[in-house]
């Protein structure tokens, strides 16, 4: 079994390399540290245990899967330091090197979420979601960037969400954080990528405890939406993404956002001008009544949500 991990991982050029995976504790950054391992990847294990309000720290979900993965025979160390301040997230990279001598993968999964419809939502319950999701891909992705551009190699994935992209109720805050990764990754992938280095989006749909306080519905249509959704996503579909986007096989792939929901896979489109115009007189009300209220109204995007865009579900 040990020899067949050894060939894929030298197949797609990850035997022997070295990843930090954030909030890789439970679920999806779980998964995916196991798939990496499962390639010859040594891992920093990074989650503070907590709950997913943010509330209470736990070693104890780092250490299990440290343990689990030198059982099988891999190379693994746990990090309970937090993502969401520099010296912290800097001290998680600083572990990936001075434990096994270098650092070729990031990926940004760790996150918390403060649900709350708008009007109701406090700065506080902002602030936390952003500092966790987006500032920590930032201050994590910052320290690698060190790394990556003396080595003129490496690969960022990040975690973002169709809440982001397309929108949700009651997760301001989680899809403003969203939406930000994005353009963290793009930026990235433009400045990074004369150092060889790449950086990709994976938008999740798929079950996992990020998503499992999401509202709008009646207890009883949240019950059995999350019963489809354990019976149908889960996040072993999510983590070959993830791995395959930091392999030598995604070589030519950056600057992307991958959707994955159940084993159905969607590529995105990013804001791009889809309808012009242009008065040489300049712009008056009336005008842009008549030719933006009226003439683009066919174009606007229509206020939907998630479920809106994706009536179907994932098989």
């Amino acid at each position: 079994m040990a020899e067949q991990h050894q060939d894929v991982g030298t197949a797609n050029g990850m035997n022997g390399k070295v990843a930090v995976v954030t909030g890789s504790g439970r679920g999806i950054g779980r998964e995916i540290a196991l798939q990496l391992v499962k390639q010859g990847v040594s891992v920093v294990i990074n989650d503070v245990g907590v709950s997913l309000d943010g509330k209470g720290e736990d070693s104890g979900p780092a250490m299990e899967l440290v343990r689990e993965i030198e059982a099988m025979g891999g190379k693994a160390v746990a990090s309970t330091a937090s993502v969401a301040e520099w010296e912290s997230a800097r001290s998680i990279i600083a572990l990936a090197t001075d434990t096994f001598g270098r650092l070729d993968y990031v990926v940004n999964n760790a996150g918390i979420l403060r649900d709350k419809i708008f009007h109701q939502m406090s700065p506080e319950d902002y602030e936390a979601v952003i500092k966790v999701h987006l500032m920590g891909s930032f201050y994590v992705s910052r320290a690698a960037a060190e790394i990556f551009r003396k080595q003129e190699s490496g690969a960022f994935v990040h975690m973002s969400s169709t809440s982001g992209l397309i929108g949700s109720i009651g997760q301001a805050n989680y899809a403003s954080a969203k939406m930000g990764i994005v353009g963290l990754s793009r930026s990235l992938s433009l400045e990074m990528a004369r150092f060889n280095v790449r950086s990709n989006c994976i938008a999740p749909s798929a079950f996992s405890r990020m998503i499992e306080s999401v509202p709008g519905a009646t207890p009883e249509q949240q019950a059995a939406n999350l019963e489809m959704r354990r019976a149908r996503t889960r996040p072993e579909q999510i983590a070959p993404v993830a791995v395959y986007l930091l392999g030598d096989d995604a070589k030519d792939i950056s600057g992307q956002i991958i959707g994955v929901r159940g084993n159905e896979l969607y590529l995105y489109s990013q804001p791009r001008p889809m309808r012009i115009l242009q008065n040489s007189e300049g712009w008056t009300m009336d005008r842009l009544r008549e030719q933006v209220g009226e003439g683009w109204k066919k174009s606007f995007v229509p206020l939907e949500r998630t479920r809106d865009v994706f009536p179907w579900q994932a098989q």
